[in-house]
């Protein structure tokens, strides 16, 4: 998933432009952008929506943000929508391995009731939004089969440590943001899961996400989480490889095809790691046509 679209599950016609959006998922919201008062009517609506959705020929991925565990609302949130077989949900404040097999175990539980298939909906975890969950991101791997996805959060992170801002004067993130960034990507590829970048908070700055978007590429994130309709186009187009990418990525893989263990190529040398790379944009490629 390149692109990652949250939408407030009481959105109304907000929700219809997020399926139209060229998304790859779109993510309907049940906590922060809901108001406790909400809940109860956006549990329906988000319910609703995903019944109808579900139906279509062609669409995008459909996950829901539940709330945290800690919350006590989750189990809530899981009554209203399982029945309607999102894809997937994502963890709010994950605390490592533990609490996504807290949440499996719910899911579960909930599938049986409903009658689906046991590891039907998928988990993509929030790894980065306490101070405690910086401590814990190494022990997603083999925490549960349903585990699919880790992204971060530096608004609720920021938050919670009580900082007035995550970024410096240049509008780059402050260190302990890179840090739990890097932590996130480290336990996704751990974990053998897809590692998602958080969001780009200035909406009207195409420019600017687009430059996040790159270099979170290059870093090995495989997606971005979006907040508006507007960013889906930036971020997919930095998360699609190019003509020039993947022609390259041919040339290597052919390159080894002798099954040598070095190879030269445009004047460098090549070894295994530039391989594997060459292959893992390729099958990107190929994903993403199936």
């Amino acid at each position: 998933m390149r692109s990652l679209l949250f939408v407030p599950a009481d959105g109304g016609n907000k929700l219809d432009k997020a399926m139209a959006s060229g998304a790859d998922a779109v993510i309907v919201d049940l906590e922060d952008s809901i108001a406790p008062e909400g809940k109860v009517a956006a549990r329906r609506s988000a319910a609703d929506f995903l019944k109808d959705a579900s139906k279509a020929a062609s669409r995008p991925r459909l996950l829901v943000r539940v709330n945290a565990i800690a919350t006590g609302l989750i189990d809530d949130d899981l009554a209203a929508v399982v029945s309607a077989r999102p894809d997937a949900i994502m963890l709010p404040k994950a605390e490592g391995g533990a609490g996504v097999i807290h949440a499996d175990a719910k899911l579960a539980v909930r599938e049986a009731i409903d009658g689906l298939p046991d590891g039907d909906i998928k988990i993509i975890a929030i790894a980065t939004e306490t101070a405690t969950a910086l401590f814990l991101v190494g022990t997603y791997g083999g925490a549960s089969a349903r585990l699919a996805g880790l992204t971060w959060g530096a608004e609720d992170l920021s938050a919670a440590l009580g900082a007035s801002t995550n970024r410096d004067e240049d509008g780059q993130l402050e260190f302990t943001y890179k840090m739990a960034r890097s932590l996130c990507l480290l336990a996704a590829v751990a974990a053998g899961i897809e590692p998602i970048d958080t969001v780009y908070t200035n909406f009207k700055d195409s420019e600017g996400l687009f430059r996040e978007s790159q270099a979170a590429r290059r870093a090995g994130f495989t997606g971005k989480i979006a907040i508006h309709p507007d960013q889906v186009a930036p971020i997919n187009q930095a998360f699609t490889h190019s003509a020039e990418d993947l022609a390259y990525a041919r040339r290597v893989v052919e390159a080894f095809s002798a099954g040598v263990g070095t190879v030269a190529l445009d004047g460098k040398m090549l070894d295994m790691p530039h391989l594997k790379q060459a292959r893992r944009v390729l099958a990107s490629s190929e994903a993403r046509k199936g």
